[in-house]
Formats: structure tokens, C-alpha cells, sequence
């Protein structure tokens, strides 16, 4: 049987002279990737539920190039596609002495699939208006990003199209379990990623510059482990074991195991397992009913990664929540101290990407604490209440974890302090303050910037950099009230609220600096020395990408 690509390739780490290509196939076969010039890599795909893939590490890239690729399955070329109308897909190294040259990202979230997939009418994807313009000159340095970083909610498990609708209604008449119109199992999983990722300027960019991705909520089912009852009404539906079996199964082999860099690959034990395996299935159908965040056996989707001076740390905001009452936090305390070990170290830039905001609107915030708060209530009548506002109304972002909230806070204020209180301490010794903090999140569907104020002691600007939706929408009648948050008077009554179940005020304050922008859009963070520039951009109605805003940061004149 002749093997033919069904998805990518998908260029998903470059590190130094390597990279990494992932790509699902339509049959078993041996993939091979040739970059001009010499490099090459080989891998034979693994099998599971039915599917095949292979992530090729490519090696012997030249640094400082950018260098056009091809990819073939059994000795036969299949990527570029003959009679393409699109440029070649290119493989882009750092200079090899150049660790603090300018790193330049793109970020955004919630991207359902394209129009031919969605039932609604949704404005242009902001990802298929940057890919045609990234066409123009896939080489210059000025267009072509380092790094996409996408934010959650690459799926929609909860809210399929039309097609997927009709292939789920004739899986459960044949006896399938699950909602009718919501993925469950793997193979039910697969058919997201093939409508989302076969777009064709989608899968053209996937292929052109590297990405890594963490879920969000809709990767698995909306409002996922939103809290301890959420869970409990879940585990008690027939269907769930086998949804976050086949969910947490296809994300790893769909999205985090492309996160990974080859030095990792080398030492990942399951992905060692499957590779060695006829058969992938049992494996994986047991690692993802195991690695729920409800078992004891935790794994962790949180990963870190440098590019030049900046290290991004991209954290898992949903599977591993603790959601004891009176005991919430975002991240469990060993994956914590993970994060904190990362935080500290020799960089310049820190970017932290959250799927959730940590710095939300100020009277959304207010109200989270304040619903949290009640949620914990020694009186059950109260304490029910809470809980069912929390679910109606998914309030469960940071600061619905408060003490989550506080410790981001604190760590940040921490390493933003620097030497003056030998603040930023890792293996190699103490270090300066960085030159920048920045939290990129999603979500909220409303793209905005903010700045955290920790008064004249602060050396560090940490900046809360939002961007959703990629390719969805809020609701017309939403979008004024989303705004009236953002006001002083709106957080001055909310506070008022949140103060009467014994709410304190947070220990630093926040202001909006651009936004909120509630269209389609996608967000570019330029990191070049010690300055730091995030534009947002949005689609016009015929597709092109036009300017939101643009913010630098530290800013010129020292305010702070």
C-alpha cells in the first residue's frame, strides 16, 4: 500500500543544528526529510488506534541559514505536493553565536477550524491572513517569526462542525457512548485535527516556522476541571474514562510530544515505547486514563524552552489543577517548584505562557476572588450557591486559585527585584533582574495588554499580553460589559463585594495599556536586547492582518 500524508509535516522545534518534523501518514512507512544542503533525518512511524506517525529529528543543519525542505514517504516525494501553488517550506537556524540576537514570536488562542468546517460565520482566521503574508517572503527575517506559540483550545472537542456532527451521529447509533455531538474516543479526536490542520495556509505555516502548543479547555470538553464537583458530575458519566483516555491521548501525540526537543525526545520513556511497538494502542489508551489530573499518577504537560536570551516557560493551566476546596492552586506543588526552578536563571526575557490570564479585568477579578471565597464557606447552603456561579458563569481563572494568583505574583516580583535582594538565585549563581516579564495568554476572547504596578521597587515590567480569539468570536451583546470590567467604577463596586467575604486587596495593581480589541486577531512579541515590542493585529473583512496595537516595554521615559 502506498503511504501518502494525511497531516504536516509539521515543523515543530529547531535547536541549535537539529529539528524536528512531525507528520501522520495515511499507511505504515519509512519518512524521510532532505534539507538543502545536506541535512537529512529518518523515522519510521508508530502505529496506534488505527493511525501512523513519525516526528524525523533532523540533524546536520547549518547554522545562520534558512534552507528550503523536502519530505518523502518510501523513497517517494510527497511534501512539497506537486504542482503547489505555495513557496517551498523552510528550515531557519539561529547564528551560532548569536545567543542574544532579536527573538521574535507569534501568539494567539482559540482557533476553530477553518470556514468550510465551521457552521458559523466567523470573521477571517488571523492564522490564514499571516500565513498569506508570510508567503510574500518566507525568508526575511523582518516577516518569519522564531517561534509560534499557540495557547489553547487548537480544537474544539465540545463544539464540532457540521461534518464531524454527521460522523458522530452514525457512531452513536452503531452503540458508540458519548454526547451526540461531542468527541470522545481517539479516533473521534483525530477527525479535529484533520479539519483544523489541512487548511491549506494553515498547514503550509505549520510546516514553515516552529510551534509549540498547550491545551486549554476544549482540547478535552469546555469548563474542564473548572472545580472538585466539575470532576465528580464527570466521573460519573459513562463515557468520561474513555473521553479523557482518547483526549489526553491524542493531544500528546498531536501536540506535546512535537513540544519536545530532540535531547528530550532521546529520554522520553513513552515515547521510546511507542516507537519500539507494533501496536501503540494499549499504551497509549492506558497512559491517558492514568495521567488524568484526578489520579496519583500526574504527568507533566508544562515545558520550558530558550530561544536566544528569552526563555519561555509554558504552563499546563488545566489538567493538573488542585481543586480541594480552601486549598486551589493552578499548578500541584512539585510541578510548582518546577516552574519556580525555571523561572530563575541566566536570561534576559521571561515569557510565561498561561492559556488563562493571570491579569484579568479588574472587576472580573475581584468577582473570581469573591466566588471563591464563598465557595469555601463553612455553611453547605453557601458554599452550593458559589459553586454553581463558578460553573454558570466559568469563573476559574487565576484569581478564582488565589493563592495561585498571589505566588505568580510573588515570584514574579522576586525576579523582577533581582540583586537588590539576591533575588533571581539558580545553579549558576545570583542574577540581575530581567530585562522583561511577559504572560501571553488566551481564552477570554478579547485581545488586550496590561502592565503589573509593585511600586518604585520593581526593576522588571511584567505585562500581561492577551490574545483571543484567533479564529472564533464573543458575542455582540458580551462585548460591553467586557469593556465596563475593564472601568474603575465597575472594579470600585466589585471590590466592594469581594471585601465583604474577607477578600484582600491583591498586593500590586494593574492597568490596561491597549485593548480591549474583541476580533479575530494574532499577536507578534519582538524581544531585541533589553526592550521587548507586543503588536496585535487583526483581520479585515477580506482577510488581511491591520494593526490593534502596539505597546514597548520598559517603556522610554522610566514610568512606571
Amino acid at each position: 500500500m502506498t503511504a501518502h500524508l494525511l497531516i504536516g509535516p509539521l515543523l515543530r522545534r529547531v535547536v541549535g543544528t537539529r529539528a524536528t518534523i512531525w507528520v501522520e501518514t495515511t499507511s505504515p512507512a519509512t519518512v524521510r526529510v532532505e534539507v538543502e544542503g545536506g541535512a537529512a533525518g529518518t523515522a519510521t512511524t508508530f502505529s496506534a488506534y488505527g493511525h501512523h506517525y513519525a516526528l524525523v529529528v533532523v540533524d546536520g543543519l547549518t547554522p545562520g541559514s534558512t534552507r528550503p525542505y523536502t519530505v518523502l514517504l518510501d523513497d517517494h516525494q510527497v511534501w512539497p505536493a506537486a504542482g503547489t501553488a505555495y513557496p517551498p517550506s523552510l528550515i531557519s537556524t539561529r547564528p551560532a553565536e548569536e545567543n542574544d540576537g532579536p527573538v521574535r514570536l507569534i501568539f494567539g488562542s482559540c482557533r476553530e477550524a477553518t470556514p468550510r468546517a465551521t457552521a458559523r460565520r466567523l470573521p477571517p482566521d488571523a492564522l490564514d491572513a499571516y500565513a498569506r503574508r508570510l508567503m510574500g517572503d518566507p525568508g526575511d527575517p523582518e516577516l518569519r517569526p522564531d517561534l509560534i506559540v499557540l495557547l489553547g483550545d487548537q480544537v474544539y472537542a465540545d463544539n464540532t462542525s457540521a461534518k464531524v456532527k454527521r460522523f458522530l451521529r452514525r457512531r452513536r447509533a452503531a452503540g458508540h457512548q458519548g454526547p451526540v455531538d461531542e468527541v470522545v474516543t481517539f479516533d473521534e479526536y483525530t477527525k479535529l485535527y484533520l479539519e483544523s490542520w489541512r487548511d491549506p495556509e494553515i498547514r503550509w505555516l505549520l510546516a514553515t516556522v516552529p510551534s509549540v502548543m498547550i491545551f486549554d479547555d476544549h482540547e478535552l470538553i469546555d469548563d474542564w476541571n473548572t472545580s472538585a464537583s466539575w470532576r465528580e458530575d464527570m466521573a460519573a458519566q459513562p463515557w468520561w474514562i474513555e473521553r479523557i483516555a482518547g483526549g489526553l491521548a491524542s493531544y500528546w501525540v498531536y501536540q506535546h510530544l512535537g513540544n519536545l526537543s530532540p535531547d528530550e525526545l532521546e529520554t522520553e520513556p513513552l515515547y521510546q515505547k511507542v516507537s519500539e511497538a507494533e501496536d501503540a494502542t494499549v499504551l497509549l489508551h492506558d497512559f491517558g486514563r492514568t495521567v488524568d489530573g484526578a489520579s496519583v499518577n500526574r504527568f507533566r504537560w508544562s515545558f520550558a524552552l530558550d530561544l536566544g536570551r528569552t526563555r519561555l516557560v509554558m504552563l499546563d493551566n488545566r489538567c493538573n489543577r488542585v481543586l480541594t476546596p480552601g486549598a486551589r492552586e493552578m499548578l500541584p506543588a512539585e510541578e510548582w517548584q518546577w516552574f519556580v526552578d525555571r523561572a530563575h536563571g541566566d536570561y534576559d526575557h521571561l515569557v510565561v505562557g498561561s492559556s488563562l490570564p493571570w491579569l484579568m479585568p479588574p472587576a472580573i477579578h475581584h468577582l473570581e476572588a469573591w466566588n471563591e471565597r464563598r465557595a469555601d464557606s463553612p455553611s453547605p447552603r453557601v458554599a452550593t450557591r458559589a459553586e454553581k456561579i463558578r460553573r454558570t458563569f466559568d469563573l476559574e481563572h487565576w484569581a478564582a486559585f488565589g493563592r495561585s494568583f498571589t505566588a505568580l505574583g510573588e515570584l514574579f516580583r522576586h525576579l523582577g527585584e533581582g540583586e537588590a535582594t539576591g533575588g533571581r538565585v539558580g545553579a549558576g549563581g545570583a542574577y540581575a533582574a530581567p530585562a522583561t516579564i511577559s504572560v501571553l495568554s488566551g481564552d477570554v476572547h478579547h485581545s488586550y495588554v496590561a502592565e503589573a504596578d509593585y511600586g518604585p521597587g520593581m526593576r522588571t515590567p511584567v505585562l500581561q499580553l492577551t490574545c483571543s480569539p484567533v479564529h472564533n468570536q464573543v458575542p455582540a451583546f458580551m462585548r460591553p460589559m467586557m469593556r465596563f470590567s475593564w472601568s474603575r467604577l465597575a472594579a470600585r463596586g466589585v471590590r466592594g463585594l469581594a471585601r465583604t467575604a474577607g477578600v484582600r486587596r491583591p498586593a500590586w495593581r494593574w492597568r490596561r495599556l491597549a485593548g480591549p480589541y474583541f476580533g479575530n486577531a494574532v499577536s507578534t512579541l519582538l524581544l531585541t536586547g533589553p526592550t521587548a515590542t507586543v503588536r496585535v493585529e487583526g483581520t479585515t473583512k477580506d482577510g488581511h492582518l491591520f494593526s490593534v496595537a502596539q505597546v514597548s516595554y520598559p517603556r522610554q521615559d522610566g514610568a512606571r
